[in-house]
């Protein structure tokens, strides 16, 4: 019966066993042999032998089974039996199921009730014989009037024969007796002899030899005062039939002990019902217990349901999860129930019914069924793609830019304005920031070792160099004009101080962070698969994000203390007094990057990268801007305001 319900892929079954010994062993053995199959029970009913406390519970059996989801029922128990009783309220309240018994159980084999329905049909388990050709043609020959039988006192006779009418009295008003022509339409539309039908046919011949034994040894001992073949001791001849070993008439070996007739094969039936109890009984495979496992049962595949269909029905607590689902196992029910939840992200199941999804390696990503990990592009800021362009472009836009205005500052070097505002810090800070439009470079392209490292300490260097330059600018704009008076040799003292000083120490600091920075969490490549679906972004990993973060706010500290200084001297007097631009330059500087934080942690990817490059290219070209431009406006455009009286 497992074999079967594992062939037809039916793991939510019912189980209606009479509660005795016999149904309780049954149960044991059948739930152990589920078990390996991982099939379950939706319910089991045990219906008492006693006909009172029946009828207090049949509400309950009958709730139990028109209520459960499950469309296979299993039936096992003592033919003549409540059982019987509960199968006929069930065909009564037209309980629609596939059931699945033994042969015994003969009372759920023809239903006059016809009906078709999807889920309606009984598989039965037979022990194999082999066809008996004498009893066909005895029933299509078979004329009622001649065989007067009746059936009722046949089975009175056999009881009283069998030594057993005193304890199964009781059990006699439990007969659905038959008469001979109901029996007789049944086996006409259905010649396939029955089990019981056999074990009549071997019992007959197994009386037959037991009484032959009986007449041989009463020759033998010369007892034949008696009449010949009458036997009273029925403990006796009970005793001779149960060893009866022989061949009957179809070439089958039959032992009449039980315990040692171990059938060899099983025929698998299927019944149709049709009108007034007409049912058909057709063989749909065999069950072979001698055999290996795989090779025990055999289901013919050219046979079909009641309705016509050849498509298997179908008996599970949960549908079938598809590709693309887990199964997730519901508490406290039983393992074949469960819900079907999809897979995470980046997670697939390329099978049905799988317990886990399986979650795609790093270079690949999962299809959008979940069913199979495609393999990821790679992909980064490169040079191609527009935005890198673009950005590659701006950044060799202003460094040209940069240059051209050095290469200016260096002509007018002898003019009135180069000349106040220093012209040792203003080359240095315009060389700083032609690097640093360069080092935004560094992070467009294929990403390498060399390249993170040089991204982050290039940008911290020179940005810090550019920023100390402004507040060495800044300071000697005040020492100029708050802290010094003419002939004081303070005044020498402090501006060469700034500039001699300030630039180098304040870059001596930054080369310390960025030293403990790649010494302790130097920055690496890194594989971003999450940013962009079915890609692999290639991005520089800073390492240390405090390091990082360091290292800007040591930038930012240089631009505020610049800030500060020149927000003081914005308002000191003459044309050459260039505490205002420097002020403006510091406010674009830390509005840049106060955006930038923000910004940067909030993206990832490429976009992440081109947020980093616009933030150096803006802040730089906001130094460059707020600086220069007016001063070489003053060169280019009016010279006549470059004269020292102006």
């Amino acid at each position: 019966m497992v074999s079967l319900m594992f062939h037809f892929e039916w793991t939510w079954i019912g189980l209606l066993i009479t509660d005795d010994d016999q149904g309780i062993q049954f149960h044991s053995d059948l739930r152990e042999k589920m078990q390996r199959h991982a099939i379950c029970l939706a319910f089991v009913n045990m219906i008492p032998e006693s006909i009172q406390l029946y009828n207090t519970k049949f509400n309950i059996y009958d709730q139990q089974l028109m209520t459960s989801s499950a469309k296979v029922v299993i039936i096992y128990g003592k033919m003549i039996s409540t059982l019987e009783l509960s199968f006929a309220r069930w065909a009564y309240l037209v309980a629609r199921r596939i059931w699945i018994t033994t042969s015994k159980l003969d009372f759920i084999t023809y239903d006059k009730d016809f009906s078709l329905d999807f889920f309606h049909g009984t598989v039965i388990f037979a022990h194999h014989h082999n066809d008996i050709a004498i009893f066909r043609n005895f029933m299509q020959t078979i004329n009622i009037s001649k065989y007067p039988v009746d059936i009722s006192q046949s089975m009175g006779q056999w009881n009283h024969f069998n030594c057993s009418i005193s304890k199964n009295k009781k059990k006699m008003d439990f007969f659905m007796l038959k008469n001979a022509l109901e029996w007789l339409t049944q086996h006409t539309f259905d010649m396939v002899l029955s089990e019981d039908g056999y074990n009549l046919y071997n019992a007959v011949y197994a009386v037959a030899h037991t009484y032959q034994e009986l007449i041989f040894q009463q020759i033998e001992s010369r007892e034949m005062a008696k009449p010949k073949g009458l036997f009273t001791n029925c403990h006796q001849v009970a005793s001779l039939l149960k060893t009866r070993v022989f061949t009957n008439p179809v070439g089958e070996l039959v032992n009449m002990n039980h315990k040692e007739n171990q059938s060899a094969k099983y025929d698998i039936f299927i019944i149709w019902n049709f009108p007034q109890g007409l049912g058909l009984k057709v063989k749909i495979g065999s069950y072979f217990p001698c055999l290996t496992q795989s090779q025990q049962l055999h289901i013919s595949e050219d046979w079909e349901w009641v309705t016509g269909e050849t498509l298997v029905p179908s008996s599970v607590c949960s549908e079938t999860c598809t590709a693309g689902f887990r199964k997730s196992h519901q508490k406290q029910t039983a393992d074949c129930c469960f819900d079907c939840v999809q897979c995470q992200e980046n997670e697939i199941a390329n099978d049905t019914d799988m317990e886990q999804c399986v979650r795609c390696p790093d270079d690949s990503y999962a299809n959008l069924e979940q069913t199979e990990c495609l393999q990821r592009a790679v992909t980064f800021l490169a040079y191609e793609d527009p935005l890198g362009m673009a950005l590659g472009c701006m950044a060799l836009s202003f460094s040209a830019i940069t240059i051209l205005v050095l290469v200016t500052f260096v002509k007018y070097m002898d003019t009135p304005i180069v000349k106040a505002n220093n012209h040792i810090l203003s080359y240095i800070l315009l060389i700083s920031l032609a690097f640093c439009f360069l080092c935004s470079l560094l992070y467009i392209g294929h990403p390498n070792q060399a390249t993170c490292i040089l991204q982050q300490t290039t940008f911290a260097i020179f940005f810090t160099v550019a920023i100390s330059t402004v507040l060495a600018k800044t300071i000697t704009v005040v020492t100029a004009f708050k802290l010094t008076t003419p002939g004081r040799r303070i005044r020498k003292m402090m501006i060469k101080g700034a500039i001699n000083l300030l630039i180098p120490n304040c870059t001596l600091i930054q080369l310390v962070l960025c030293a403990i920075w790649l010494v302790t969490s130097p920055p690496f490549i890194d594989r971003d698969t999450q940013s962009e679906h079915g890609k692999i972004i290639i991005i520089c990993n800073k390492g240390s994000a405090i390091a990082f973060h360091f290292v800007l706010g040591y930038l930012g500290s240089l631009a505020l203390g610049s800030f500060t200084v020149a927000f003081l001297a914005r308002n000191l007097p003459d044309r050459f007094n260039e505490a205002k631009f420097l002020t403006f330059s510091m406010l674009e500087f830390y509005s840049v990057w106060i955006t930038f934080l923000p910004v940067y942690h909030s993206t990832r990817g490429k976009v992440m990268v081109v947020v980093e490059v616009f933030s150096i290219l803006a802040s730089s070209a906001g130094l460059l801007g707020c600086i220069f431009i007016q001063k070489c406006y003053v060169f280019l455009v009016r010279p006549d305001l470059n004269v020292l009286q102006k």
